[in-house]
């Protein structure tokens, strides 16, 4: 199997170089309006809103950087497939305007965005984040009443474009390769995910030729799109991320048997990915093998529990518990190599040592 994996260093809002309807899964994390570190950005983008922000009018400058993001939005929902997936990382935001603490719900704004743009609105996913450093005694410490609320998740809100599901043909075997171990579907479909580590956002600030590249970036931890792109896409599916950043969700795409796009102002982050994608063949090995020994050894509980299992996978000759699994099969990398922006993968079924 082959998969392809393109980069465009040009602003998301404007995506002409996919075809509409081409998507099928978006996974992304945006910079996060009114957090101060992206401040600078969504300013460079419309001036009102920095002088919303000198001025004071939060509420303001809240929907104005919304406004922003909306216009990728729009773009993600004509690239997506009829029944496709959008899944969005994000966190609310607390911020002191005038002297006023108080709370700006991303969550909602985009989740608003979405179902009035002809998707619907699936269950989401709260996100415990152990990278989070929680003060409980904001405000009033330990005296009633002023003390504040101490964020400790983030959303993955999961949207599909129309109000049909995605069909498929008949016993299609790209799906059932990519079907994955009932225990998993268990912990997967959770509305709640533990044990993700999260990742350090600070990048120096002199990486790169230009020593231009942004402080920060909004990176989650490969883990989290690895789920989702599992969850809800096959092999040979596009993934779309468009504030790719350091390319976690291409990275993922690669390690899961999927073609990837991503959209990045800031090419000087091609640089990171690059050093990234060095190890990509270990880390989808190491993944793998993970994969089959957490099942194995669920195996073992399970029957100890006196159980049954009447199912085995056609690949790898071990127990499954449902007759969906049996075609299960796990692609590992073959080689890969860059051309341009784009990095073409060649991919070989995975061997079970």
């Amino acid at each position: 199997m082959k998969t392809t994996h393109k980069v465009y260093f040009k602003s998301s809002t404007d995506m002409s170089d996919v075809e509409s309807d081409s998507v099928d899964l978006m996974i992304t994390s945006p910079p996060y309006p009114m957090i101060e570190m992206w401040d600078e950005l969504f300013s460079s983008l419309n001036e009102d809103i920095k002088f919303a922000l000198e001025e004071g009018e939060g509420k303001r400058a809240f929907d104005l950087m919304h406004g922003e993001l909306n216009k990728v939005w729009k773009e993600t929902v004509r690239v997506l497939k009829k029944g496709g997936i959008a899944c969005v990382n994000v966190g609310d935001a607390t911020r002191k305007i005038n002297k006023n603490f108080q709370l700006f719900p991303n969550q909602g704004k985009i989740t608003d965005f979405y179902l009035n743009n002809g998707c619907i609105v699936l269950p989401y996913i709260l996100w415990r984040k152990p990278t989070n450093s929680p003060n409980k005694f904001m405000g009033s410490g330990m005296l009633p009443s002023n003390a504040y609320i101490t964020l400790e998740h983030e959303y993955i809100l999961i949207f599909r474009k129309g109000a049909g599901m995605r069909r498929f043909a008949p016993k299609l075997e790209e799906r059932y390769n990519s079907a994955y171990f009932w225990e998993k579907r268990n912990n997967w479909f959770s509305d709640v995910w533990m044990g993700l580590t999260g990742t350090n956002q600070k990048i120096n600030k002199n990486n790169g030729e230009n020593g231009k590249l942004r402080e920060r970036s909004a990176a989650y931890p490969l883990q989290l799109p690895y789920r989702l792109i599992s969850m809800y896409s096959i092999y040979g599916d596009t993934v779309l991320d468009p504030f790719w950043g350091t390319g976690t969700t291409s990275l993922a795409a690669m390690a899961t048997a999927r073609n990837s796009i991503g959209y990045e102002i800031n090419p000087e982050f091609l640089d990171l990915y690059k050093k990234s994608v060095t190890n990509i063949e270990e880390v989808t090995i190491s993944i793998n093998n993970s994969r089959i020994q957490n099942h194995l050894d669920f195996l073992t509980h399970y029957k100890k529990k006196g159980k049954e299992i009447n199912h085995e996978s056609t690949y790898y000759r071990f127990p499954v518990v449902t007759t969906q699994e049996q075609e299960i099969l796990l692609y590992s990398i073959e080689d890969f190599n860059l051309r341009d922006n784009e990095f073409h993968v060649n991919h070989e079924k995975h061997a079970f040592k």
